[in-house]
């Protein structure tokens, strides 16, 4: 369990990050389309789950806007937006904003990835969401970097997962 905090006061998450250098747990979680995609479909890939609360609050739509602005720029790594949010909201977001380059997920019909990932939020308002993290993947499927940020209002390191992307 992870201890952070929403706006200063402190919150739970259900577990922690996987470690760096074990294989990330597979998963199933639904597109804007609402057709299910796992992560043995980005194989060869590598990945940058950039995980959030919910779209509709401005930190949250600002990562999304920042990786997919910095996405075009890295070779052979997808961006993979993961969030509690229906697959409508991500959709709408997506489309008003112009983001093309990130892939918007939702975790609706698979809430263990949460439980997995260690990011689900048990305990303060947000209570059920995700927490802020990024966790980033080798082709392979490893664990190469994970942040977990320790405040959710606000963003994560952008250059110091960007430059574990690029390695």
């Amino acid at each position: 369990m992870a201890t952070i905090t929403f706006k200063g006061s402190p919150v739970e998450t259900i577990g922690a990050l996987p470690a760096v250098g074990t294989k990330a747990l597979d998963f199933t979680l639904t597109k804007t389309d609402l057709s299910d995609v796992s992560m043995n479909d980005y194989a060869g890939k590598r990945l940058i789950l950039n995980i959030f609360p919910s779209i509709d609050t401005p930190v949250c739509a600002a990562s999304a806007r920042r990786f997919n602005e910095e996405a075009g720029k890295l070779d052979n790594t997808l961006v993979l937006c993961i969030s509690a949010d229906l697959p409508f909201a991500h959709n709408r977001f997506c489309e008003l904003e112009g983001l093309n380059d990130v892939i918007p997920l939702s975790v609706f019909r698979s809430p263990d990835f949460g439980k997995h990932y260690g990011v689900t939020i048990t305990s303060g308002p947000l209570s059920g969401l995700m927490s802020r993290a990024i966790v980033i993947t080798d082709q392979s499927g490893t664990v190469i970097y994970t942040q977990q940020v320790s405040e959710i209002a606000e963003e994560p390191d952008y250059s110091a997962a960007l430059e574990a992307a690029r390695k």
